[in-house]
């Protein structure tokens, strides 16, 4: 619904109740005149403003309801424009840059090692390229019930490790890792698992400065594991917390936005570890910066 109708249905719903109460306001003193000649008369005009004041309060419960709609609609649109917006751009950014990469290989007598350099940078476009691709693509499964969850047991730590050992090589940024033990064996859907710490760790990136802070913890508790990422970013703020997890939900205006993104990854994350019957926290960092924090029971 776009902001047109939702002007109109605003207009017509005042219309309506401004009426109701108008005509309420001359049976009331079409009855004070009545009940002086007609008791009988007087009573069934009582009845039937009580009979009206019900419809009105129906009228305005539906009014509300279809207002909260509207609303959530409004707030659906501008979020799924803002994705088009940002697919839009990320999609042209890395088919850029590896056209570019390309052609220079192509048109300019390299040496090795600078075709080798310029090669590794296409790869790594191409890498981002797919994992923007594979966001969206989890992101339809989820919505559609069609992703399956099939639990097995694996290392966590191992798979810590991994996901440091990859976003060091791609982004130059170091990352710290946490351990209350050597080895935590956790029964999940591991595929899973490496989504939501992919998602965190590029979020934490994103929203981070250079040489920042960025710390992947994991512990275990009897039969629960705890995991998760804190950063010293920039943070997130309480009005926006409630809405972090929201499909296509980003901070501010996609049309000024510095930092990439399509507003999929923290969707996909919530979803993942809902579908793992888990809790997801977004916590405040201390003194700056935001700590994703990751419960699921271990059976």
């Amino acid at each position: 619904m776009n902001r047109r109708t939702a002007l109109i249905f605003y207009v017509l719903s005042a219309y309506v109740v401004i009426q109701f109460l108008w005509w309420g306001y001359h049976i009331i003193e079409l009855t004070n005149e009545l009940a002086k000649e007609s008791t009988e008369i007087s009573s069934r005009v009582r009845m039937i403003l009580g009979e009206g004041s019900v419809f009105l309060l129906l009228l305005l419960i539906g009014i509300w309801q279809i207002r909260r709609s509207i609303r959530k609609e409004l707030k659906l649109s501008t979020r799924q424009n803002n994705f088009l917006l940002s697919v839009t751009h990320e999609l042209k950014t890395p088919l850029a840059a590896n056209k570019l990469y390309i052609q220079t290989i192509q048109k300019r007598d390299l040496s090795k090692e600078q075709t080798n350099d310029l090669l590794k940078k296409s790869i790594e476009e191409n890498a981002r390229l797919e994992y923007m691709i594979d966001n969206i693509l989890n992101a339809s499964r989820l919505e559609n019930n069609a992703l399956a969850i099939e639990k097995e047991e694996f290392d966590l730590v191992l798979l810590i490790q991994s996901v440091k050992k990859r976003f060091e090589t791609i982004s130059n940024q170091k990352i710290t890792i946490s351990f209350s033990e050597d080895k935590i064996m956790l029964i999940a859907d591991k595929f899973s698992v490496e989504t939501i710490l992919n998602n965190l760790v590029e979020n934490a990136i994103k929203y981070s400065e250079d040489n920042a802070l960025i710390l992947i913890y994991a512990s275990k508790n009897n039969n629960h594991i705890q995991f998760g990422v804190i950063d010293n970013g920039i943070g997130i703020s309480k009005e926006d917390k409630v809405n972090v997890f929201n499909k296509f939900y980003r901070v501010g205006n996609e049309e000024v936005r510095t930092q990439k993104g399509t507003g999929l990854g923290l969707f996909i994350v919530a979803e993942l570890v809902r579908k793992h019957a888990g809790k997801i926290t977004c916590l405040d960092n201390d003194p700056q910066g935001t700590n994703f924090k990751i419960l699921l029971q271990n059976d």
